[in-house]
């Protein structure tokens, strides 16, 4: 059955648990390697200090995402495809290529964390631990495109369920000052070093590729679109699918980050996350160990196989083309692959990915705030005034951290 039949003949009768799983989906991009990189990183280096931005990242991204999937639910497409439709050519493909760069910086996070899990588990080479992710993540698409989104959800949903226990046993083992981390709710900075930190995290948890591939799952899983008459269930059940997964995602970008600071600082070669994996071992045992290094490996699969559907997403809708998933999965699989052959450090690859993300999400952000709060388009689904006012408030947000961001690299101390 596809998915929309499913959407008009099930909706109505079905549990509301059973309409849950695209923002599960979704919500995977926001515990792929980068995030691994970046938590470790800012947990490391500077203890509990960054909590507050993890905080306040996710926070923006459950409104995100709900916005996303909503706009993919009324109006029957995706974002990219109501964009593709909207731009003038040369317009399109200008926008085409940032999105494109912003898939490619996030296939080279995924793909190169996964390669890393590999390297870490079986001393398998970077090279052909990518090269592995790559072949892997084309049998998880392939799936989808088999046997229809369902199916996908489960293996994705099964993994990130691996994800979360991987990243989060550490705490069960190593000390964690709670006193300390309740005081990193406190937004503040020290330093330049920790803006860009900040920048790379927000990337790593608000990510655009995340919401241009939202609304077309939303779409996918529930008809195209959907009966009128089951929209408002549909939304209801989307507020709890974005509550709960990104409840899951937040809480394991947190630990990460807790964890960090309480085993990591200070300690040699955690800028590194070989090196961190390596402390962490020595530190709370090698069973930690292992379960880190799955969660990692994990991790990779399951955000290469997102990453790879939103690029789909992307070049489908801007490009007004059908793009085959090999096609689609060279696009960005090679140029990450480039990189890991050419030798650059593996982490500090994934912590600049995260902040090119960064750079990317006004991008996805400011089109899907105005077209979600368009009333000729959606309707009697339209944002309200207080949530249009939130999402303003929350694009201000990101486009100030950037512009902070870009002057810090301009001026060279970033």
């Amino acid at each position: 059955m596809d998915a929309p039949a499913t959407g008009r003949r099930w909706v109505g009768r079905q549990p509301l648990a059973w309409l849950l799983g695209p923002a599960f989906v979704a919500a995977v991009a926001y515990v792929d390697p980068g995030n691994v990189a970046a938590n470790l990183t800012a947990g490391a280096q500077y203890g509990y200090l960054l909590v507050w931005v993890l905080v306040a990242a996710n926070l923006m991204a459950v409104l995100v995402q709900y916005l996303s999937a909503k706009l993919g639910l009324v109006t029957g497409s995706s974002l990219p495809e109501l964009l593709g439709q909207r731009l003038p050519r040369r317009r399109r493909l200008a926008y085409w290529v940032q999105a494109e760069a912003v898939a490619a910086a996030t296939d080279l996070a995924e793909v190169l964390g996964g390669a890393i899990a590999l390297h870490i588990l079986f001393g398998i080479p970077l090279l052909a631990g990518g090269v592995i992710i790559g072949v892997v993540s084309m049998g998880l698409l392939a799936l989808q495109s088999k046997r229809g989104q369902q199916p996908f959800e489960f293996v994705v949903v099964g993994l990130l369920v691996i994800i979360t226990a991987g990243f989060v046993s550490g705490l069960f083992f190593g000390p964690v000052s709670w006193g300390e981390a309740a005081a990193g709710i406190v937004p503040r900075f020290e330093g330049t070093q920790t803006v860009l930190l900040a920048a790379s995290m927000l990337g790593a948890t608000v990510m655009p590729h995340a919401i241009y591939a939202h609304s077309a799952l939303a779409r996918d899983r529930h008809g195209n679109p959907p009966p009128p008459q089951a929209l408002p269930r549909l939304l209801v059940a989307t507020r709890w699918d974005v509550v709960l997964s990104l409840l899951v995602a937040g809480s394991v970008n947190i630990a990460m980050l807790l964890l960090a600071a309480g085993n990591l600082a200070g300690v040699p070669g955690t800028d590194t996350i070989e090196g961190a994996h390596a402390a962490i071992t020595a530190a709370l045992g090698p069973a930690v160990g292992i379960a880190f290094g799955i969660g990692l490996l994990a991790s990779g699969l399951a955000s290469t196989s997102v990453g790879c559907y939103a690029g789909s997403t992307i070049m489908g809708g801007l490009l007004h083309r059908n793009i085959s998933q090999v096609i689609r999965r060279a696009v960005t699989l090679i140029p990450a692959l480039v990189i890991i052959a050419a030798g650059v450090d593996p982490t500090w690859a994934l912590v600049l990915s995260q902040v090119v993300l960064s750079l990317g999400i006004p991008f996805a952000l400011i089109p899907l705030v105005t077209l979600s709060s368009n009333r000729a388009l959606m309707g009697r689904f339209v944002n309200p005034v207080p949530l249009r006012v939130a999402a303003w408030v929350v694009v201000a947000l990101i486009v100030a951290l950037n512009l902070a961001l870009i002057g810090l690299m301009v001026t060279g101390q970033g």
